[in-house]
């Protein structure tokens, strides 16, 4: 059949199971975007490229596939940057395109040319593949390739730029492939290995899982149930790993937060690492709470990249595959000898669920503005049931690790680069994923939500189920800490604090919107159920204590651990 490079080009990821872009249309993309909806995929527009990418990266936590978003030549691509960066560190396998003059115009001996740059050597480093479609007639290997390389290894994104005298270019091409045809899917580990691991599950006495930001992102929740039910242990949630799944929600366990999980890892003898680079965040495995009964412990590490075993730590059997296929060998493997819950495990369960419950006691309360505390618990016992939680800011996320009173199944955050603002794209893109069916809820600070806050008219424009609960205390708090704890109470605080007449409230309105602003503890719930109840985009503004969220952030010392080489 005869097409044109973009009708091929959206072909191509059709038959990867994508079907959603998100970009800013341009003259280089308007064929593409138009065709693209005429073909019935979901075509979204934000007011900035860094949006677009934040929102594909949520989707592709969602949905465990690839996924697209689109930036034009020049600022375009300038404008994705902070979205390509987040995507090579968090590990998301977004593809993103960029236009480009055409080629004439790079060989050009000349000065002053208008929104142009060499924009391929620019996104090279922070990508894992990085091509430009030179000719028409390479369009379906160099997509191919770019999903090959996205979601091979440890995933993560890749550069495909096009120049404008390409994509208008006819091919005359034969029928998409499918992904298996192509490229390796669903790779299980040998079968040596399985059965290793198997021998080393059975004589274990005290095992636990050590489920990461992998889990979730693959979509492999099921089996890995199924798993931590056969092995009759806990689920140890590592910074990244944080969503609950369903039906082992109450054996699962924060790393270094929950005295559960610090006991249930010191009394290990086996560790099965699903998902997790062993990174800072969980002391490598090695160090902290990894040092007692160290050698009497056993690891499995199932791990997709075979150049990553034995990096951070020493593996006993590593089950290189994807986790989606190497679980449910384990699971298979392992049925016919089911093991009980152990007597600490009923007793962590019960510990754990008091933890919770004393926090939301022991919470300050009555407090004007509220106590960051406070604020987390009362927000997050007012999470809808199954709804999605997209997290975003700096100490605020610090009280939510503690004080959260909900398990949500679905839990997006920018957990490995730190950048913040990728709250309210992420609770747009996972809504998006969803296809709008079930309630998100972002709980953020007015810090973060204040960098993309224009994409509340996006929310609203795509009448998303979406509450925005806005923790205000017009400051960088994280940072005031840091220059209170550096120079003492009454030091100067340069940079770190804004206005106090911004209504968050009052700009939800202008937006369309919901908007409710909310100074009293037992006003924060309903007003949450008011939000979701009117059917629109909601924003609720709760002003917070700028001193408790500045300087009593729970468990920080725990926090300063994963930066204990290099900083201060």
């Amino acid at each position: 059949m005869t097409v044109k490079v973009y009708e091929r080009i959206l072909q191509l990821f059709e038959a990867e199971g994508i079907n959603t872009l998100f970009g800013i249309p341009d003259p280089n993309f308007v064929h593409l975007f138009l065709t693209a909806e005429q073909r019935g995929w979901q075509v979204v527009a934000p007011h900035h490229e860094a949006a677009a990418g934040f929102m594909a990266e949520a989707v592709s936590r969602m949905t465990g596939k690839p996924a697209l978003a689109i930036g034009t030549l020049g600022p375009g691509i300038a404008n994705l940057s902070p979205a390509i960066m987040c995507a090579k560190v968090e590990n998301s396998p977004v593809i993103f395109l960029g236009g480009q003059r055409a080629r004439i115009t790079e060989q050009r001996v000349r000065r002053g040319r208008i929104q142009f740059v060499q924009q391929e050597a620019l996104v090279a480093a922070s990508v894992k593949y990085s091509a430009s479609i030179e000719y028409a007639n390479q369009t379906d290997e160099i997509i191919r390739e770019a999903l090959r390389q996205v979601m091979s290894g440890t995933p993560g994104p890749a550069y495909i730029e096009y120049p404008a005298h390409v994509i208008q270019e006819e091919l005359d091409v034969p029928p998409v492939r499918p992904p298996s045809a192509y490229r390796l899917v669903n790779q299980s580990a040998g079968g040596a290995e399985i059965a290793e691991a198997v021998k080393l599950a059975r004589a274990a006495k005290s095992p636990i899982l050590l489920v990461g930001h992998g889990v979730h992102t693959s979509r492999a929740h099921e089996p890995v149930a199924e798993l931590a039910k056969l092995l009759g242990c806990p689920i140890i949630q590592t910074s990244g790993g944080t969503s609950f799944i369903k039906g082992v929600e109450d054996r699962t366990f924060p790393y270094g937060f929950s005295p559960a999980a610090v006991e249930a890892v010191v009394k290990s003898d086996l560790c099965i690492a699903l998902g997790t680079e062993l990174g800072e965040p969980v002391h490598y495995g090695q160090t902290r709470h990894w040092v007692e009964n160290a050698a009497n412990r056993k690891w499995v590490y199932v791990e997709q990249n075979p150049l990553a075993i034995g990096v951070n730590r020493q593996i006993d059997v590593a089950l290189v595959g994807d986790v989606r296929a190497v679980v449910p060998q384990l699971v298979a493997a392992l049925k016919d000898t089911p093991r009980k819950s152990s007597a600490d495990l009923d007793r962590w369960i019960k510990e754990d669920a008091a933890r919770i419950a004393d926090l939301a006691k022991s919470a300050p309360t009555g407090k004007k503005p509220l106590h960051t505390a406070r604020f987390v618990v009362e927000a997050t016992k007012a999470f809808p049931k199954d709804g999605i939680m997209t997290r975003d800011g700096g100490a605020t996320v610090i009280f939510q690790w503690t004080y959260s009173q909900c398990k949500p199944h679905d839990v997006i955050w920018n957990q490995n680069f730190g950048h913040i603002g990728t709250g309210l794209p992420y609770a747009i893109g996972a809504s998006v994923a969803d296809g709008k069916k079930r309630p998100v809820m972002l709980l953020t600070s007015d810090s973060s939500f204040m960098f993309h806050i224009a994409e509340l008219e996006t929310a609203a424009r795509l009448k998303l189920p979406l509450v925005c609960v806005v923790g205000t205390d017009f400051q960088w708090g994280l940072e005031v800490g840091v220059y209170k704890r550096t120079f003492g109470q009454g030091s100067l605080e340069t940079g770190v604090h804004w206005s106090k007449d911004v209504r968050f409230d009052k700009i939800a309105e202008g937006f369309g919107c919901y908007g409710e602003y909310v100074d009293r503890e037992e006003d924060l719930g309903p007003a949450i159920a008011r939000a979701y109840a009117s059917g629109k985009v909601g924003v609720i503004h709760v002003p917070i204590d700028p001193k408790a969220n500045s300087e009593e952030m729970p468990n920080y010392q725990e926090f300063r651990t994963w930066y204990a080489e290099g900083t201060q």
